[in-house]
C-alpha cells in the first residue's frame, strides 16, 4: 500500500466511500489468464489511479501451499511481475512487492494464528477442495494460509480489499480475526471491507460450469493474456456452447454462450445488452470469432510489452525489491505496536 510520508493521512474517494488503504495480491502462476485480468488486474489498474494508498503483492509464500519446483517458482514470479506491469500497474502509483521479502507477513501470521480456531479453518471450502487434490493429505500450510492472508491485509492496516466471489469467506475470516484482536488488545486494526469486482466470473471455455483456471488440465480451456492470435482463435473456436445457434445471455440454461457474451462485454467495455444488440443475427460459430478478435485486440499491446519486460530480468527484480523496501517502511511502526500490544516488548 502506498505512502511515502507516514505522517500524512492519505485518503481517496471510491464510490462515495473514503478509502484509506487498499491491499491485494496475486499468486505467481506465471502469465495470468483472461479471468485473472478481467476479474482482478484490470480493477487494480483503476484503483491505483483513483486511490493514493495502494499495495499489490506477488504472493510467493502462498504459492508453496501447492507443490512447486524452485526453478519454476522463480520464473513464475518474474513472469507474473512482467505481466501485471504490462497490464498497466505502475510502481510509482502503488507499492508492488514480493511477499516473502517482507518477513513481518509471516511473523504477524503466527500471532493471528494463535487467535484463530482450527474448526473455522476446516470449514473453508478451499481447504476441502485443495486437500482433495493432495490425496486428502493437506499440509499445515494449506490449512492455515487464510490466516497468512489476514496477516497480509492487516500488517498495513488495510481498510479495503479487492476480492472475487471465491475469496469473500477468506476476507470474512480476516475481518473476524481483526475484531478478535481488537477485543483482546484494544481497538487497533480497521476491519477491512471488500471491493467486489463488477465483472462476471469468467468460466472455462471447455466446461462453462467452472471458473477459468491456470491449473485446468484441458489446454483449450484457459486463455492466457500472452497467447498468440492463433492460439486465441483456436481456443474460442473450440469453446463449448450448445445446439442453439442464436446468441443470447442466460447463464443458467446457456452457460457456454453466456460466458462468451460476458467475455465480449468485459474486453470491449460494453454492457451485456449492447453486446447482444451488436451480435443480433450472428450464429454462435461466427460469434466465437468476433469474441476472439476482441480478445486479440485487447491483449496485443500487453503481449508485446510482456515480451519486452521479460528480457530485462534485473529490472523486474529491482521493481519488486524497491517495492518491498517501501512496504517494510510502512509496516515497521505498525508491527512495532503489535509487538507492544501482545507483550513482546
Amino acid at each position: 500500500i502506498f505512502a511515502h510520508n507516514l505522517s500524512l493521512i492519505i485518503v481517496c474517494w471510491f464510490s462515495n466511500t473514503v478509502v484509506d488503504r487498499i491491499f491485494s495480491g496475486i499468486q505467481p502462476t506465471g502469465t495470468p489468464h483472461l479471468g485473472n485480468y478481467l476479474g482482478a488486474i484490470q480493477n487494480w489498474v483503476n484503483l491505483q489511479e483513483e486511490c493514493s494508498s495502494v499495495l499489490y503483492s506477488i504472493m510467493d509464500m502462498h504459492s508453496l501451499t501447492m507443490p512447486k519446483e524452485p526453478a519454476v517458482l522463480r520464473q513464475n514470479i518474474l513472469d507474473t511481475t512482467a505481466a501485471i506491469l504490462a497490464c498497466g500497474i505502475d510502481p510509482k502509483k502503488c507499492f508492488l512487492f514480493r511477499q516473502s521479502l517482507v518477513p513481518k507477513h509471516a511473523e504477524l501470521a503466527w500471532i493471528l494464528g494463535c487467535l484463530t480456531n482450527v474448526p473455522r479453518l476446516l470449514r473453508l471450502p478451499q481447504w476441502k477442495m485443495k486437500r482433495a487434490s493432495q490425496n486428502n493429505e493437506g499440509t499445515v500450510g494449506l490449512l492455515t494460509y487464510p490466516v497468512l492472508q489476514a496477516a497480509d491485509i492487516l500488517l498495513y492496516k488495510s481498510t479495503h480489499v479487492p476480492v472475487g466471489e471465491d475469496q469473500v469467506l477468506h476476507l470474512e475470516l480476516a475481518q473476524d480475526i481483526a475484531q478478535h484482536f481488537n477485543k483482546k488488545y484494544g481497538e487497533f486494526f480497521p476491519v477491512p471491507k471488500a471491493i467486489l469486482s463488477t465483472t462476471k466470473k469468467i468460466k472455462s471455455l471447455r466446461d462453462p460450469t467452472v471458473k477459468m483456471s491456470k491449473s485446468d488440465p484441458q489446454k483449450l480451456a484457459t486463455v492466457n493474456i500472452a497467447d498468440s492470435p492463433d492460439e486465441i482463435v483456436l481456443k474460442f473456436r473450440k469453446a463449448v456452447t450448445d445446439f442453439t445457434s442464436e446468441v443470447t445471455y442466460d447463464p443458467a440454461s446457456r452457460p457456454g454462450v453466456s460466458n462468451l457474451v460476458s467475455i465480449h462485454a468485459a474486453v470491449t467495455g460494453l454492457s451485456i445488452k449492447e453486446v447482444l444488440h451488436q451480435s443480433a443475427g450472428l450464429d454462435t460459430a461466427h460469434y466465437k470469432m468476433v469474441v476472439a478478435e476482441s480478445v486479440i485486440q485487447k491483449f496485443a499491446p500487453i503481449r508485446n510489452e510482456i515480451k519486452k519486460l521479460q528480457e530485462d530480468k534485473s529490472h523486474l527484480i529491482k521493481v519488486l525489491e524497491d517495492g518491498a523496501e517501501k512496504a517494510k517502511e510502512l509496516a515497521a511502526p505498525i508491527y512495532q505496536e503489535i509487538r507492544r500490544l501482545v507483550g513482546f516488548q
